[in-house]
C-alpha cells in the first residue's frame, strides 16, 4: 500500500513537470522565469508530502527542503535580479537547515540531524551578511555559529538505545563531549572576532599564546576526565 502510494505521487509530481515544460515550450507561460521554480516546488511537495504522510519517512525532509530552497533561490534571482541576487542562497541553506531540524522533530532519536541543522543555518547566515564584510568577520560569525550548534547539541536529551533482553529504555541523559568542539570553535570565533575589531593590533603574540593556553586547557580535562574514569573502576 506504501509503495503504491509513493508511486501515485511520484507520477504526480513527473507529470506536473512534464506539463509545465511543454506549456514553456509552446510558450503559453508569460515568464519562462517561473517553470524551474515551479518544477522545483513540485519535487518539494512530493517529498514533503511522503515526510507527513509516515512517520518513517523522515528521512523525506531533506530532499524536500532541498528542492524547496532551489525554488526560492531560482525565483528571487529569476524575478528581482540585482541586490537580491546576493543573498538569495542565504535562502537555500535557511531551507535545508529547516529540513534537518524537521527530521529531529520527527524522530528525536535523530539527535544527530540537528549538526547539519546547525551548520546550514550559520551558512545561512554567512551568506546573508553584508558584502562589506569580509574577511574576520565572516570567519567570526561562521566559527562562533558552529560554536553554539554543539552548544546547544550538549543540552539535547538522549535516550540510551535498548538492546534486547534488557528492561526498559533507562533514563535520558545529555552528552557532554559537543562541549569539546564547542570550546573550540567558541575560541577560534571570538578571536577572529577581536581582530574584526582591531583590537589585537597591539600584539601579534596574542593569538598564538591564547591558542596555547587553549591546548593545556583540553589537555587537563582530558587528564582530569581519564583519572576520574581510573577512580571509579577502582572504586575509590
Amino acid at each position: 500500500m506504501k509503495s503504491a502510494k509513493t508511486s501515485i505521487i511520484a507520477g504526480i509530481a513527473l507529470m506536473a513537470a512534464g506539463v509545465l515544460l511543454l506549456l514553456d515550450l509552446l510558450g503559453i507561460l508569460d515568464s519562462a522565469a517561473l517553470v524551474w521554480p515551479l518544477i522545483f516546488a513540485a519535487a518539494a511537495a512530493a517529498f514533503l508530502t511522503l515526510f507527513f504522510r509516515s512517520r518513517d519517512n523522515w528521512w523525506a525532509a531533506i530532499p524536500g527542503s532541498v528542492f524547496l530552497g532551489l525554488a526560492a533561490v531560482d525565483l528571487i534571482t529569476q524575478l528581482w535580479p540585482g541586490p537580491a541576487g546576493y543573498w538569495a542562497g542565504a535562502f537555500l541553506f535557511l531551507f535545508m537547515g529547516a529540513g534537518f531540524g524537521a527530521v529531529y522533530v520527527r524522530e528525536p532519536a535523530n539527535w544527530w540531524a540537528l549538526i547539519p541543522c546547525g551548520v546550514m543555518l550559520t551558512l545561512s547566515l554567512v551568506v546573508a551578511l553584508p558584502p562589506a564584510w569580509e574577511g574576520m568577520p565572516v570567519a567570526a560569525v561562521l566559527f562562533l555559529g558552529l560554536a553554539a550548534t554543539f552548544a546547544a547539541l550538549s543540552l539535547v536529551p538522549v535516550h540510551p538505545e535498548h538492546r534486547p533482553g534488557q528492561p526498559g529504555a533507562g533514563e535520558p541523559s545529555r552528552m557532554k563531549w559537543p562541549l569539546i568542539p564547542a570550546a573550540v570553535l567558541a575560541v577560534m570565533g571570538v578571536i577572529f572576532a577581536l581582530q574584526a575589531t582591531v583590537l589585537l593590533t597591539a600584539s601579534e603574540f596574542f593569538v598564538p599564546v591564547l591558542l596555547l593556553l587553549a591546548g593545556v586547557a583540553l589537555l587537563v580535562y582530558a587528564y582530569r576526565h581519564r583519572a576520574g574514569g581510573h577512580r571509579k573502576v577502582h572504586g575509590v
